[in-house]
């Protein structure tokens, strides 16, 4: 499934667009969702990096959609924005927010499909796995593979990547469910644990990130088990 959100303030080129991404899924067989907003603070107010592909007006009333894109890039670096103008020369100024492309009004079908096919395969070929975290003052965007593991302290969580720590709040058991099918195993009540970065066992703790993580007893089995599974080797 593909997250389109459309942000335009001219309901023809509105419903234009949902017409030509409703084509473009049945033409390729992609699984489309859209959301459509009518201006740039419209988006940004409940935006957490849920969309993976933008389609943004650039002049619409109250907030334009240079400066939306500016304020969505400082929480999302991945999604790929595409503007809509009628002036090509925004398409230079549109590099400063990284946007990966942009298409002229009014708009063709043609040059939307060429413009849509760039996107997804852009999208595509950097997908990753991501999970979007409620922190303590805002919301971040982990890529699965730059977390080291998580703790549990007391009602917080705290996050051990590869920029730093971060503090949520949440529960472990969620959380434990939610990361699973990313390769993160509960080894200990008080940690969830991806096993991307352990570098191996001493006694009953997994070594990650040159840190000594404990092991309970009662999941010492299991966790090997997973471990074992994961480097498709076995360890002794």
């Amino acid at each position: 499934m593909i997250h389109f959100a459309i942000v335009e303030d001219e309901d023809k080129y509105k419903e234009q667009l949902i017409d030509y991404l409703r084509r473009f899924e049945e033409e390729f067989g992609e699984r489309i969702a859209i959301k459509t907003y009518t201006d740039g603070d419209e988006i940004l107010e409940d935006y957490q990096a849920q969309f993976d592909i933008i389609l943004m007006d650039v002049h619409m009333r109250f907030v334009d959609g240079m400066s939306a894109a500016e304020e969505i890039r400082k929480m999302d670096t991945e999604v790929v924005i595409i503007f809509i103008t009628n002036l090509a020369q925004y398409a230079i100024k549109g590099y400063e927010v990284d946007a990966l492309d942009y298409i002229l009004k009014p708009i063709s079908y043609f040059q939307f499909s060429q413009r849509l096919h760039r996107a997804v395969e852009r999208m595509k070929k950097r997908e990753a796995d991501y999970i979007t975290v409620a922190l303590k003052n805002g919301i971040k965007r982990f890529e699965t593979s730059d977390i080291y593991y998580i703790e549990s302290q007391g009602h917080n969580l705290v996050y051990v990547t590869k920029e730093g720590e971060f503090i949520a709040a949440g529960t472990m058991k969620e959380l434990e469910k939610e990361l699973s099918k990313f390769c993160f195993f509960r080894g200990h009540r008080g940690y969830l644990i991806n096993l991307e970065h352990v570098e191996g066992m001493a006694d009953s703790y997994a070594v990650v990130n040159d840190e000594n993580l404990p092991i309970s007893r009662t999941q010492r089995k299991a966790f090997m088990t997973a471990l074992t599974d994961y480097w498709g080797e076995v360890i002794k």
